[in-house]
């Protein structure tokens, strides 16, 4: 099972406009986990890390191949490909994704620290990423009042 997926330039330009609170300036998306978190090229070759989960955007990797050596093992499986959940949602609950679609938990774990198999849906990748910007930009600055 491939555990990454690619999107359109404008596929990706619309998900990304609810995460514009975040310094994605000089960032190429290039491709997503099946969840929908995004790897994103900078300018100089490092490779940026923005998790639907936690709604955070890091600078994880120097280059393409250290990139590639992390998500060679187990644990870059897991902690940034979330491959052991992609995995149970595809062979335990029969979810099949579409070229347009990753899978997103409903409700979100930002939301229930649940990350059971049985909350994992399939949505298509721009209502995915805007929903979860959306509900991460609002827990990051809550409205006044």
């Amino acid at each position: 099972m491939e555990l990454t997926k690619q999107f359109t330039d404008d596929q990706y330009a619309n998900a990304l406009e609810s995460w514009s609170w975040l310094d994605l300036a000089g960032k190429a998306p290039r491709f997503t986990s099946l969840f929908g978190d995004v790897f994103l090229e900078d300018r100089t070759g490092a490779w940026w890390f923005l998790s639907t989960i936690t709604g955070e955007l890091t600078p994880e990797w120097p280059n393409g191949a250290a990139l590639a050596a992390d998500l060679d093992t187990e644990e870059g499986h897991d902690q940034y490909l979330l491959g052991a959940l992609a995995m149970a949602a595809f062979h335990r609950r029969g979810l099949t994704l579409n070229p347009d679609e990753v899978y997103a938990y409903v409700p979100p774990p930002v939301l229930t620290g649940s990350f059971d198999v049985d909350q994992i849906q399939v949505y298509t990748f721009t209502v995915a990423l805007t929903v979860t910007g959306q509900l991460h930009r609002q827990l990051q600055a809550p409205p006044a009042g």
